[in-house]
C-alpha cells in the first residue's frame, strides 16, 4: 500500500509540490476570514433547560441582562447631581446603540439593589446582541473618559469581549515564544538548517489547513475562538512529530543505501530511500494520525460547541498535517536528496555532536539519527533486567499525582478566568460591594397564563429559597418571602403575551455548590398551576453543563477505548498491546488531571502563573483527555512500529524492545520536547483554563515520553514476553486478512528499488552489544 503510494508521489514530485502550493494559497485566503466568524461562548448545552430559557427571554422579553456597566463616581457618591446626570445620560445613550434592549439603571428607578454598599458605584444593565456587544462596550467605555464618572463594562458581554482580545494577544505571545525555541531545538536535533526547516513547513501547512476548515465550518455553525489556539499548537506539534519521524528515517535510509560509498547517490537510490521511508515511517504516521483523529472525534458526542470546535480544528489540522507528511514531504525529500543534510551546524560546541556509526565502513558524515541511541538502549536494558522493581515505583508515583482528583470541583467560565481585565474588575466589585449579583441571576420563564396573585405567590416562594437575594418580576420585587416594592414601569419588561419571567438575583456566588443547590431548589419548586417553567441563568447553566458532560462521559470513554483498541490491533495483530496502551494512558491522564487540580483549583503555584484559583472548567478535562490521549498514542505508535519491525524480523522479544526504544528514543524525546514547548507556551497567557490546558498537555507529553515509553513500556513488555503478540486464533486470521501491513503483496514491488542491508544477529543479552545502524526495513 505505502510502497505504491510512495512510487506515485516520487514519480511526479514537482506536480505534487505544485498542487501543495495551490492548496497553501487557497487555505491562506480562506483562513484569514476565520477569525471574524469565531465566538467566545460555547460552554453550554444548546438543548438544556437553561439554554431554552435564555432563548425564550431573548426572543420574547428583550433578552437577559448580559452587559453590566460599572459606573464609579470620580468624587463623591453616585447620588451627587453631576454624577446622577451622567448616569442617566449614559443609560439614555446606551439605549440608542444598535442591538441594545432593556436598559435599566440605578438612576432610572431600578432601585437600591444597583447601588454599591459604599455609595461610590452604581450599575447600568442592558441586553445586547452578541453581534454588537463588543462595539457597544468599547464605545461606551471610551465616551465616559472625561466625565464625572468612569465606566467599566462587565457581565457576559464584557467577559466575551475581554476573552476574545486576550486570546488573540496570548496566541501571539505563545507563538513568539514557541516558534523561536522550536526552531533552535530543531536545528540542534537535526544538526542542519535545511532538515530543521522541513518540520516547520509541514506544521505551517497543517495550521493553514486548520484555519481554512474553521473558516468554512464557522460559516455553517457556531465555532469557538479557542479552536484557533488548538489549531496552532496541534499543527506545529504534529508537523514536528511527523516530519521528524520522516526526515530521520529518510536520513537513516540514505545512510543504509550509501553503505560507506563516497560516490554520489543515483536517482534510483534516492527514490529507493524515499520509498523505504514512506513504507515504514509513512505507515507509522498514518496509524498515529488515525489514533489522534479518533481521540479528537470523541469530543463531537458532547453538546457544548466549545468541545465540538476543538474537534473540528484538531481533526482538520491532524488530517492536513498527516497527508502533508505522507504525500508532500516525500516529494521534497526526493528533490533534496542528500541536500537534506545541507547547511550543517557544526559550530554549536557542546550542543551538536555527530555520533560515529557502529556499522563498519560507513561514511563519517552519517547523521546521528542513523544510529541507535546508546542511552535509550541502556535504559531499556536496565529496566528489563528488573522490570517490576523499575515499573512499580513509576506506577505508584503516577497514582500519587492523581490523588487530588478525589476532591475536584467544576464550574463554567466567568470573569475569574481572566487575570486582569475590565470585566474581571467589574466582577470583583460586584462580588465585594453589592448585596446581590445581577450578572449571575437565574432567569425563570413561566409559560402560561398567571394571575397577579399566583405570580405574587410564586415570586415570594422563590425569594425564600436559600441563596436568593431578591426576585424581580412583573408583580414587583421580593425578598425573604415579602414584597419590598410594588411593580413599576421598569417591571413591564418581565411580561409578555401568555408568559412572564422572573429574575432571581443571588446573594451567593452563582458558580458554587450553593449556586447549584439554589438552581435545583428553584426547579423543584412547584410551578404555578397550568404553566410550564424553564429555569435558566448562571447557576442553572452550571448544573446543565455538568450533566451534559457527565452523562456522555462513559460513552466517550468507551468509544475512544474501542476505536483505539481496533486501530492498534490492526497495527500490531495483538490484543495485549492495545490493552497495555489504554491502561498506561489512563495512568498518565489521571496524574495530569491530579496535578491540574493541585495547581489550578487548590492554588499552588498561582503566584508563578498569575491566576486566581478556582474550580476546573467543566469542558476542560474532556478536552485534556482527548488531546493528551491522542498525543500519547502518537508516541505509542512510534515506538511499537520499530519494535514490531524487529519482532517481525525474528528478533527475540527483549532484544526487539531494546532495539525499538534505542531506535525511537531520541526521536520521541525530541518530538516530545518540541511539542511540550509549544503547549507550555500557552501557560504564559492570561486566561486560566487555557493556561491549565497548555501546562497540563505539556506535562502529559513529558510524562508519556519519559516515564511511560522509557520505563513502563519496556517493563510491561519484558514481563509479558511472547504474550505481547498474542491474539485469539479468529482475530489472528482476521488481522492476516485486513491488518495494514507491508509484509504482504504491497511490499513485493519495492524489492528491486530497495537496498537490502544485512542485519546483525540478535543478542540474547538484551542488547549489551550495540547493534548496527542499518535500517530494519
Amino acid at each position: 500500500m505505502f510502497a505504491r503510494l510512495a512510487r506515485g508521489v516520487t514519480g511526479r514530485p514537482r506536480i505534487v509540490l505544485t498542487v501543495a502550493l495551490l492548496f497553501v494559497l487557497g487555505a491562506a485566503v480562506l483562513g484569514v476570514g476565520a477569525f471574524g466568524k469565531l465566538l467566545s461562548n460555547g460552554f453550554d448545552d444548546p438543548k438544556s433547560d437553561s439554554t431554552r430559557a435564555a432563548n425564550e427571554v431573548d426572543t420574547r422579553f428583550g433578552g437577559t441582562p448580559n452587559l453590566v456597566l460599572l459606573v464609579t463616581a470620580r468624587s463623591g457618591s453616585v447620588d451627587d447631581p453631576a454624577v446622577a446626570a451622567a448616569g442617566r445620560s449614559l443609560a439614555a445613550e446606551l439605549g440608542k446603540e444598535p442591538g441594545v434592549r432593556g436598559v435599566v439603571s440605578y438612576w432610572t428607578g431600578a432601585g437600591a439593589a444597583l447601588r454599591s454598599t459604599n455609595g461610590r458605584e452604581a450599575l447600568v444593565v442592558a441586553s445586547v446582541d452578541d453581534d454588537h456587544a463588543k462595539a457597544v462596550a468599547t464605545k461606551i467605555e471610551k465616551a465616559a473618559d472625561d466625565g464625572p464618572v468612569t465606566v467599566r463594562p462587565g457581565g457576559r458581554a464584557g467577559v466575551n469581549r475581554d476573552v476574545n482580545a486576550q486570546v488573540t494577544k496570548d496566541l501571539s505571545t505563545a507563538e513568539s515564544i514557541a516558534i523561536p525555541i522550536t526552531l533552535v531545538l530543531l536545528v540542534v536535533a537535526f544538526a542542519g538548517v535545511v532538515a530543521a526547516a522541513l518540520p516547520l513547513g509541514v506544521g505551517l501547512i497543517g495550521i493553514l489547513g486548520g484555519f481554512a476548515a474553521l473558516s468554512v465550518i464557522g460559516s455553517l455553525t457556531d465555532v469557538s475562538i479557542f479552536a484557533v489556539n488548538l489549531a496552532t499548537a496541534m499543527g506545529l506539534g504534529l508537523g514536528i512529530d511527523y516530519a521528524l519521524l520522516m526526515v530521520s528515517r529518510y536520513r537513516e535510509e540514505l545512510a543504509a543505501v550509501r553503505r560507506g560509498s563516497a560516490e554520489p547517490l543515483t536517482g534510483i537510490q534516492k527514490r529507493a530511500a524515499v520509498i523505504a521511508t514512506v513504507r515504514t515511517a509513512g505507515r507509522t504516521i498514518l496509524f498515529s494520525g488515525a489514533t489522534v483523529i479518533v481521540a479528537l472525534a470523541v469530543m463531537l458526542v458532547f453538546p457544548p460547541y466549545f468541545l465540538k470546535s476543538m474537534a473540528y480544528a484538531g481533526i482538520a489540522v491532524t488530517l492536513v498535517t498527516m497527508l502533508t507528511a505522507v504525500l508532500v514531504l516525500p516529494a521534497v525529500l526526493l528533490l533534496l536528496g542528500e541536500r537534506v543534510n545541507a547547511l550543517p551546524v557544526r559550530g554549536l560546541i557542546g550542543l551538536v555532536r555527530r555520533q560515529r556509526t557502529a556499522e563498519r565502513g560507513a561514511a563519517s558524515d552519517v547523521p546521528r539519527e542513523a544510529t541507535e541511541s546508546p542511552f535509550w538502549r541502556g535504559v531499556a536494558t536496565r529496566v528489563m533486567r528488573r522490570p517490576l522493581l523499575a515499573g512499580l515505583p513509576v506506577v505508584a508515583l503516577l497514582l500519587l499525582l492523581a490523588a487530588p482528583v478525589l476532591h475536584v470541583s467544576f464550574a463554567t467560565p466567568d470573569d475569574r478566568v481572566l487575570n486582569a481585565a475590565p470585566s474581571r474588575q467589574v466582577g470583583d466589585v460586584l462580588r465585594a460591594d453589592f448585596g446581590s449579583n445581577v450578572s449571575g441571576a437565574m432567569n425563570i420563564v413561566v409559560n402560561g397564563p398567571t394571575s397577579e396573585a399566583t405570580l405574587t405567590s410564586y415570586a415570594a416562594a422563590l425569594s425564600r429559597l436559600p441563596g436568593v437575594g431578591r426576585v424581580d418580576s412583573a408583580a414587583g420585587a421580593f425578598q425573604h418571602g415579602a414584597r419590598t416594592s410594588p411593580p413599576g414601569p421598569a417591571d413591564a419588561r418581565f411580561a409578555a403575551d401568555g408568559a412572564t419571567y422572573l429574575q432571581v438575583v443571588p446573594s451567593i456566588d452563582p458558580m458554587s455548590a450553593s449556586g447549584e443547590r439554589m438552581a435545583h431548589a428553584a426547579r423543584a419548586l412547584p410551578a404555578p398551576p397550568g404553566t410550564q417553567v424553564l429555569v435558566g441563568g448562571v447557576s442553572a447553566g452550571l448544573v446543565d453543563g455538568k450533566h451534559a458532560i457527565g452523562s456522555r462521559l462513559p460513552l466517550a470513554i468507551g468509544l475512544i477505548a474501542l476505536a483505539t483498541f481496533v486501530l492498534l490491533f490492526l497495527f500490531t495483530g495483538s490484543v495485549v498491546l492495545p490493552l497495555k496502551a489504554l491502561v498506561l494512558n489512563g495512568l498518565v491522564l489521571g496524574a495530569v488531571l491530579g496535578v491540574s487540580v493541585w495547581i489550578f483549583q487548590d492554588g499552588h503555584l498561582s503566584g508563578l502563573f498569575g491566576f486566581t484559583p478556582g474550580p476546573l472548567d467543566t469542558s476542560m478535562p474532556v478536552l485534556l483527555f482527548c488531546i493528551a490521549f491522542g498525543l500519547s498514542m502518537d508516541y505509542e505508535v512510534f515506538l511499537l512500529s520499530r519494535i514490531k519491525e524487529e519482532h517481525d524480523a525474528g528478533t527475540p522479544n527483549a532484544e526487539a524492545v531494546a532495539a525499538g526504544l534505542a531506535r525511537t528514543g531520541r526521536i520521541v524525546t525530541t518530538a516530545a520536547l518540541l511539542l511540550a514547548v509549544t503547549f507550555a507556551a500557552f501557560a504564559t497567557g492570561s486566561v486560566r483554563f487555557m493556561q491549565m490546558f497548555g501546562l497540563a498537555t505539556a506535562l502529559a507529553i513529558v510524562l508519556d515520553a519519559s516515564l511511560v515509553r522509557g520505563v513502563l513500556v519496556p517493563a510491561f513488555m519484558r514481563v509479558a514476553g511472547d504474550v505481547n503478540w498474542w491474539a485469539p486464533a479468529p482475530l489472528r486470521r482476521l488481522h492476516n486478512r485486513i491488518g495494514l501491513s507491508e509484509g504482504g503483496p504491497a511490499a513485493g514491488p519495492t524489492a528491486p528499488e530497495t537496498v537490502a542491508v544485512p542485519r546483525p544477529s540478535a543478542e540474547p543479552d538484551l542488547g549489551l552489544t550495540e547493534k548496527s545502524s542499518s535500517t530494519a526495513s
